[in-house]
């Protein structure tokens, strides 16, 4: 239902804003406290390997809950979480309550994308899932840029205000605009665990996992990447990442509709970015209209990669939505870990200007995966259909 996709989307924007909001003042963070961007890196990649060790386990012991009270905790605990880091305390509380509503993340996508595509065919089900995680993008061309550009004019605990006043938005529509969804049949653990014994959503995992460590290598540090390697300064980078935003917007609907078509060759289009854009970074050099060209492409072809690497991981179990999500998004994040730390160590190591060229091995190792899974089920596909002799 339409209605459900929209009101998840707008907690997706909350979501989005409260993890990825750092990125644009993690050099003034790092600042603050007298840290190296690598350490004030771990306020992402921290948050994100909480979502990848807890993930699967939060959503199955969740799966039996009302779902609109499983969507109104965590959307309530982003908020506390925003509240609190907007007081700029010690560096570890700091991180602490930025772990907090990580452990219910994956379960407020993996609800809402539930919620939104309850009574809905296979085909339906990719466009309201696009609508949902059209979220990302939306608080990548509003929130998260908006959150950069008020931290470069005023303090950098702004950004946490932003974050907490779009959690207090969400959290009033979902009160107000969601019935109570009791979960009418739970599905056992046993049923939902048996998808981890399947070959190509294994293989699925893995490509999920090596796509998004190719794509935050670099992104985690988007500020800091156009800071050093590009000599933006912090204006500009809010404008950029409203760029990167608005072209993720179209982008996502552009996905969500090509997804309904083909998902394998979705997926595979929207990943070779992770091998094009180091040449196009490179080659851009210094020239503003050169690097304005090359981060469009960069957000058109980057900012569907949660919705592709979900779909393409439940178009191998079909019937396991909630659990196959929650895996999605864990995996995804374990990504975002590895990505993130890689990324910190090139630039102490080496230098930012180095980051993309992390994205461009992992991204041939993902497309290795999909090959891989494509083989798998066309040997499958021809075994089904040798008749043996009687």
């Amino acid at each position: 239902m339409k209605k459900y996709a929209y009101i998840g989307c707008l907690g997706f924007i909350a979501v989005i804003t409260t993890e990825f909001g750092v990125i644009g003042i993690l050099p003034q963070i790092a600042e603050h406290y007298q840290i190296g961007i690598d350490k004030a890196g771990w306020l992402l990649s921290a948050f994100a390997l909480i979502i990848a060790l807890t993930g699967p386990f939060m959503t199955l012991l969740m799966s039996g809950f009302d779902r609109k009270k499983v969507m109104l905790t965590a959307i309530a605990i982003f908020l506390f979480t925003a509240v609190v880091s907007a007081m700029s305390p010690p560096f570890w509380l700091l991180m602490l309550v930025r772990i907090l509503p990580a452990f219910l993340q994956p379960v407020y996508i993996a609800t809402a994308l539930s919620v939104a595509v309850s009574g809905a065919d296979q085909k339906q089900a990719n466009k309201l899932m696009g609508i949902v995680f059209i979220g990302v993008a939306l608080a990548m061309v509003t929130t998260v840029p908006f959150a950069t550009w008020l931290a470069s004019i005023w303090i950098w605990e702004s950004s946490f205000i932003v974050q907490g006043i779009v959690s207090t938005v969400a959290l009033a529509v979902i009160y107000l605009l969601l019935p109570a969804m009791p979960v009418q049949e739970k599905k056992s653990y046993k049923s939902q665990l048996t998808i981890l014994t399947k070959p190509t959503f294994i293989i699925s995992t893995a490509m999920n996992f090596f796509m998004i460590t190719a794509w935050f290598s670099t992104y985690s540090y988007f500020a800091d990447y156009l800071n050093k390697a590009k000599g933006m300064d912090g204006t500009m980078v809010s404008y950029m990442l409203f760029l990167f935003g608005i072209i993720g917007v179209f982008s996502n609907w552009i996905a969500g509709k090509m997804l309904s078509w083909n998902v394998p060759k979705t997926t595979a289009l929207f990943l070779s970015g992770t091998v094009i854009m180091p040449f196009l970074l490179y080659f851009s050099g210094d020239s503003l209209p050169a690097n304005i060209i090359s981060i469009a492409v960069w957000g058109f072809l980057y900012s569907p990669s949660f919705q592709n690497a979900s779909s393409y991981m439940i178009s191998s179990v079909p019937d396991s939505l909630e659990f196959a999500n929650s895996l999605a998004t864990s995996f995804g994040n374990l990504g975002v870990t590895l990505g993130t730390t890689l990324g910190g160590w090139m630039i102490v190591a080496k230098g930012a200007s180095y980051n993309p060229w992390i994205g461009l091995v992992f991204g041939i190792l993902a497309f290795l995966m999909i090959i891989l899974r494509s083989i798998l089920e066309k040997r499958a596909e021809k075994e089904k259909i040798i008749i043996p002799c009687p």
